[in-house]
């Protein structure tokens, strides 16, 4: 089958970007099916991950009904571009996946304290791929349900997908007032994220607006099942009494050795309050990273780590096997589907 792929730019004209200079950006990403005919080319840019040729902006492979759409939310600071692997294997089993940037939190363009310390702001990002789909479906429309969709979500991703099930947020994972002491300060791509909360939430109008949107609702009911892949500590700001309300069926992936987030304290305490949700530990000594693409001689020059595997393990195939499972839980809606 081969591979189509449009991208582009939607402003969120109800939220600023984080300098208040104009309208949210939300860069998207559009994997499908392209038409027997299309022409595909390599992707010329260097990359630290291996991608597969696609047919840029492609006339769709004609079917018989919408293709379903799963959208894709990425860790904190990736990118789209880091879900390449899920999407095209989702293409090959008759879905279209729709991945965004979120902004302020994406490795497309400098980081930003406020995108990291306020990962609630992720999840209207891709409700308004839905909302306005109309803004970049184009030739497509009529071929993409848009009306019932599914979501996965790679760690901060996993967090974003949990709100549009309806879990509600009670705080940021690294306000100052919740760390441990000798503990960390932000993630591995913004370390110091505590110490910058307090100016921002003196200084910055846009920010406190944020802040201020912590607990709300992000609850999507278009979304009818999830994929979560090793979700992250950020997870346990969740109130525990808003995830007994999700009621779509969620599929949660974790590797036994992920140290980053690791299965029994984040993956399973997450499925232990959900009522319809299923968990699944990868064995083998696989790590937090597994979710993300096959490394370039690129990728492994300049960060081995994010694509390291324990000798015996073949990433492709961990890839698979995601894959094939999130496709069985999309098809059927029922996590009885890929027990």
């Amino acid at each position: 089958m081969k591979l189509g792929f449009r991208d582009g730019v939607l402003y969120d004209d109800q939220r600023p970007d984080w300098d208040a200079a104009g309208p949210r950006p939300v860069s998207w990403a559009l994997w499908y099916p392209a038409a027997d005919d299309a022409l595909e080319s390599d992707i010329r840019e260097r990359s630290w991950f291996r991608k597969a040729a696609v047919a840029r902006d492609a006339p769709i492979r004609p079917a018989n009904r919408p293709y379903p759409l799963v959208l894709l939310s990425h860790g904190t600071g990736g990118s789209a571009a880091g879900l390449e692997w899920l999407a095209r294997r989702l293409v090959e089993r008759g879905f279209v996946a729709l991945g965004v940037n979120h902004h302020g939190n994406t490795g497309i363009e400098p980081y930003r304290a406020e995108g990291f310390a306020c990962l609630w702001e992720r999840a209207p990002d891709l409700s308004l791929m839905l909302d306005r789909s109309r803004d970049w479906l184009g030739d497509l429309a009529g071929r993409i349900d848009t009306a019932r969709a599914f979501a996965a979500g790679f760690s901060a991703g996993a967090y974003s997908v949990m709100l549009l099930l309806g879990a509600v947020a009670q705080f940021s994972q690294f306000e100052p007032s919740r760390l441990k002491p000798g503990g960390p300060r932000g993630p591995r791509e913004f370390p110091d994220l505590a110490d910058h909360i307090p100016s921002l939430l003196r200084e910055s109008d846009v920010f406190r607006q944020s802040w201020s949107r912590m607990s709300q609702s992000y609850r999507d009911d278009r979304i009818k099942a999830a994929l979560l892949c090793a979700p992250g500590r950020s997870i346990f700001a969740f109130s525990e009494e808003s995830l007994k309300t999700v009621e779509a069926p969620a599929l949660i992936l974790v590797g036994d050795a992920d140290r980053a987030a690791p299965a029994e304290e984040c993956s399973a305490w997450l499925h232990a309050r959900q009522a319809r949700s299923a968990l699944k530990i990868f064995g083998g000594g696989l790590g937090h990273y597994v979710f993300v693409p096959e490394g370039t001689a690129l990728g492994f020059a300049f960060a081995a780590e994010l694509f390291t595997d324990p000798p015996d393990i073949e990433r492709a195939a961990i890839h698979d096997e995601t894959a094939d499972l999130s496709a069985a839980l999309f098809q059927h809606g029922d996590i009885r589907a890929i027990a």
